[in-house]
């Protein structure tokens, strides 16, 4: 059944008090929970903002069954009639800060839906007038909310991207793909030559490559366009241990619906992992790749990161996710996004326990096996220098080395997601990694929040400190114990 409500904002569905997503329920069944909607800690929360963005949540659930149905050879149209009579009802009410949509606040959550909706309109082998008639009105929206974007000179938004696959799917012009803003310019120009999407973040990465892969689907695309794609593919294989796709900056450290989508782009043809050093210069991202294990040192730029203060971050995956990107929470609640955006959240350094400054850092030089990177600007009179190496045993080497102009307590951050035990210099990191330190004497392992899908887990910390410094080293060596070790 489709919902009769106008979606709201899907972040916010959030609990308030956990921090955590609230339980996708119902979404089927057209309406909002009788009891509220439920969170894993047993809230039950029914607010003006919850339902909205439940209902969001709901309409692309539909919109994904309905697709399933039609390629099933089921004839959807009555339920298309019934948004086509939805959407010709009104506008929703967006929040100021919005770029808004009609049938949902904001426009780029319609163009999702749109994406889906118009998918399965035409996996049926007729359309009727009702039914063309939505279509119309879905790509005269994407046209509109477009045309904002490009009035105020956001052309490279991942917005865009959304706008332009559901007004091409929508309408089958090709203008929205070969046009002067359609989305084979959008994609060459919100993206490097090495295929990072310009905002340095995996989830929007993914978003942007996920529209692309989606309108195209069947489509011969023009040479540079499909090799650019292509390299977009490589950044996430690049990304990815087993299991394991670092969420840098703003994706979900783990979430159901984002494995899904992932999934549209398993089959999606992309280079193989990279072993050695590769440098995204632009982005700032150094990763390190053996077979034991991945590292990625994180050197880029503020604005690029969605305000994570986290300059010279070392991420490390291997058997498990041992010291990953947190990732964020559902931006509706502002106190645990601002926490994954801290520097208190991240394994790289810290001056007194305050925040780092919106700063980037640098890359000082890179080979096969090795990466030095550097920043000068989180804090006053401070430069610290990260260098990272992989070696022919196996082990990673990890030497970070902080510099004040005064005396203060320097600090080097461990931020395990698995349990971690101290023995001396010697970390137990859940009997599938091992790691040695030599630097300053205190290294304090403490309880504190977990990875950002659940910040009720409480995980180990480290920080491990020198006081009344004005310079301090930090080394490290970490080797990677083999699994059937690890299992006995």
């Amino acid at each position: 059944m489709i919902p009769s409500e106008r979606g709201g904002w899907w972040h916010a569905y959030v609990c308030p008090t956990h921090g955590v997503e609230l339980d996708h329920v119902d979404l089927l069944t057209g309406h909002f929970p009788a009891e509220g909607a439920p969170c894993r800690y047993g809230c039950r929360l029914d607010t003006p903002a919850v339902r909205g963005a439940w209902t969001v949540l709901a309409h692309q659930a539909c919109a994904a069954d309905l697709l399933r149905m039609a390629r099933g050879g089921e004839d959807i149209t009555p339920q298309l009639e019934e948004y086509a009579s939805l959407y010709a009802t009104g506008g929703a009410d967006p929040e100021p800060w919005m770029l808004g949509g009609v049938l949902f606040q904001q426009a780029l959550t319609e163009a999702i839906w749109a994406v889906t909706i118009a998918r399965a309109a035409w996996a049926m082998p007729t359309r009727s007038t009702a039914v063309a008639g939505l279509l119309d009105a879905l790509a005269s929206a994407a046209g509109r909310a477009r045309g904002k974007l490009l009035a105020e000179g956001k052309f490279t938004s991942n917005y865009v991207a959304w706008l332009d696959a559901a007004g091409y799917l929508c309408s089958r012009d090709p203008e929205w793909l070969e046009g002067e803003h359609g989305l084979y310019e959008h994609l060459l120009a919100a993206t490097y030559d090495d295929g990072w999407q310009w905002e340095a973040s995996t989830y929007y990465h993914s978003f942007v490559l996920r529209a692309a892969v989606l309108a195209t689907e069947g489509l011969s695309v023009p040479a540079k366009v499909a090799e650019r794609m292509h390299s977009m593919a490589g950044v996430l294989t690049n990304l990815r241990f087993g299991p394991h796709l670092a969420a840098l900056h703003d994706g979900p450290y783990s979430r159901v619906p984002y494995d899904a989508e992932l999934a549209e782009l398993a089959e999606f043809p992309a280079p193989p992992a990279r072993l050695g050093v590769t440098v995204y210069e632009h982005a700032g991202y150094a990763v390190l790749r053996s077979a034991e294990l991945l590292a990625i040192v994180d050197f880029g730029p503020h604005g690029g990161s969605h305000g994570h203060r986290d300059k010279l971050a070392l991420y490390l995956y291997g058997q498990d996710a041992w010291q990953p990107d947190p990732g964020q929470v559902p931006y509706g609640h502002q106190g645990w996004r601002r926490y994954y955006a801290s520097t208190a959240a991240h394994p790289a350094f810290r001056i007194d326990d305050s925040e780092q400054a919106e700063c980037s850092g640098r890359l000082v030089s890179a080979d096969s096996k090795s990466v030095v990177v550097a920043c000068d600007t989180a804090y006053p009179g401070v430069t610290a220098r990260r260098q990272v190496t992989l070696h022919n045993d196996g082990q990673l080497t990890d030497e970070l080395v902080v510099e004040c102009n005064e005396p203060y307590k320097i600090t080097a951050q461990l931020r395990p997601a698995v349990p971690v035990s101290v023995r001396g210099t010697t970390s137990y990191w859940d009997k599938s990694l091992v790691g040695s330190h030599v630097g300053p004497a205190e290294f304090l392992l403490r309880p504190g929040p977990g990875p950002a899908d659940d910040p009720q887990r409480v995980a180990d910390q480290v920080d491990w400190s020198a006081y009344d410094a004005t310079s301090a080293t930090f080394r490290s060596t970490y080797r990677a114990i083999p699994e059937v070790q690890a299992c006995s």
